[in-house]
């Protein structure tokens, strides 16, 4: 049985923003070294074509979406952190809260981003370095936001009759 719902708020409060904070740390000491290394190069491969370091910054969402509207997402992410952070703090099990975690953590990373990068405050455009196989290319804050949405996912879609009996 998972306690994690039952614990204080006390108790799950230091896992949940360690878990965010580990992922602000990752993602901005990563696109510190993207930027210290990749301006001017042609892509590195690591794994061939597949996936490769090439740096890019990105105005806009996912796929650079809205490339001309930064200020809005930089509003729709700082609503975003409230509302993880209201949610994070109260998960119904060990696997949400590290899902909602790792949602707060790309989401506070990406907000960064936004607020202090060029070309300017709440004007910022997110740093990419991760291609994947020229399809799109991310960050470690993609990676975390991907993963809290997987595991979000996975069982609210095959958890079933399992996770119903848990709640009951």
């Amino acid at each position: 049985m998972d306690t994690s719902a039952s614990r204080p708020l006390a108790a799950r409060v230091p896992v949940v923003f360690a878990v965010a904070v580990l992922v602000v740390a990752l993602d901005q000491a990563t696109k510190f070294w993207a930027e210290s290394t990749l301006p001017g190069r042609a892509p590195i491969p690591v794994l061939g074509e597949f996936l490769r370091f090439r740096l890019l910054y990105n105005p806009g969402a996912a796929f650079s979406i809205g490339a001309g509207s930064t200020w809005i997402f930089t509003i729709i992410t700082a609503v975003a952190v409230v509302v993880l952070i209201r949610f994070a703090l109260k998960p119904a099990s060990g696997v949400q809260a590290v899902a909602l975690s790792l949602l707060l953590g790309g989401a506070i990373t990406h907000l960064l981003d936004r607020l202090f990068r060029e070309p300017g405050f709440a004007r910022g455009h997110v740093v990419d370095f991760i291609d994947y196989n020229g399809w799109f290319v991310g960050n470690v804050a993609d990676i975390a936001l991907f993963s809290g949405a997987v595991l979000l996912l996975v069982p609210a879609l095959f958890g079933g009759e399992d996770q119903k009996k848990a709640e009951d």
